[in-house]
């Protein structure tokens, strides 16, 4: 048997490091969520704190009333794939790690994707300055600025006040660049890396914007559903539940195969907005 050696644990650190590096929504949500059996639970989370107006006759101390959330971890996710011989895949570190980063890559893809799809829960909406799911924004890149710091304003008003976010397709991105260079970068929040691929967060009029290729879009591939936010609006745990090592009867090889399991919820829509637009040109 080829795999006498396979350690599991190896394996696995190569799978959660490559999605963890693959994954862009984890960037933005709260994964400070504890998986026990079926659930996600907030063990540390609290309840409001009450303010009193002071007397004379001393204070009075609030018991803080547990507010632990909840919600399921019912996404199921597997790989599985043939590889000539694990232990020495396992010896080399280049074979193990290609084959772990495809595996994430395509993990990373699905979750991903289904982080996007919560934008149908999105408590910030504004049809004339977001646009609507019926009636997208027609975009330009001097038309940047106005849209962010609208999206900057709902969120100020619904007091959400981390650090806030949003997740781009690319040529939301090319809109913001373009804008740049053409119009000046008096908005621009670190000038000194203007120059830097789009890869973790681009920092613009007070947002870190991401880069990715799956924001939802419509059926006509046109319509973008542009989610923001900040970092408390939506919870996500996940985990690698297993990983092993199987001969294939049919097969001069052998396999691996593993569960995901995860789930994601919004956690607070009123922190957690949603633009729909489409690119109409660079220039107007």
């Amino acid at each position: 048997m080829s795999f006498e050696l396979f350690k599991p644990t190896l394996w696995s650190q190569r799978y959660i490091n490559n999605t963890d590096k693959r994954l862009v929504f984890k960037n933005v949500v709260d994964t400070s969520w504890v998986i026990q059996g079926a659930k996600a639970m907030k063990i540390n989370e609290i309840g409001d704190i009450t303010i009193s107006d002071y007397t004379s006759t001393g204070v009075v101390f609030q018991d803080v009333p547990d507010a632990q959330k909840v919600f399921d971890v019912d996404q199921k996710k597997d790989f599985a794939f043939q590889i000539k011989d694990v232990d020495k895949a396992q010896m080399n570190v280049s074979v193990m790690d290609g084959a772990m980063k495809k595996a994430a890559f395509a993990m990373g893809d699905t979750i991903d994707q289904f982080i996007s799809a919560k934008y149908t829960e999105a408590g910030i909406k504004n049809a004339t300055n977001l646009g609507s799911a019926a009636t997208g924004l027609n975009l330009y890149a001097n038309m940047m600025p106005d849209l962010v710091t609208y999206m900057m304003r709902y969120l100020s008003e619904a007091d959400a006040h981390e650090r806030p976010w949003c997740v781009a397709p690319p040529w939301f991105m090319q809109l913001i660049g373009y804008g740049i260079y053409t119009y000046g970068a008096k908005q621009f929040d670190s000038p000194g890396s203007l120059d830097k691929q789009f890869t973790g967060a681009f920092p613009f009029m007070g947002f870190d914007f991401y880069e990715s290729n799956n924001v939802t879009v419509d059926a006509t591939n046109t319509e973008y559903a542009i989610m923001f936010g900040t970092r408390d609006a939506i919870g996500l745990a996940m985990q690698l539940e297993e990983i092993e090592a199987v001969r294939l009867e049919n097969y001069f090889s052998d396999g691996i195969k593993g569960l995901n399991i995860y789930g994601a919820k919004v956690i607070r829509p009123d922190h957690l907005g949603v633009v729909y637009a489409n690119f109409t040109g660079l220039t107007t």
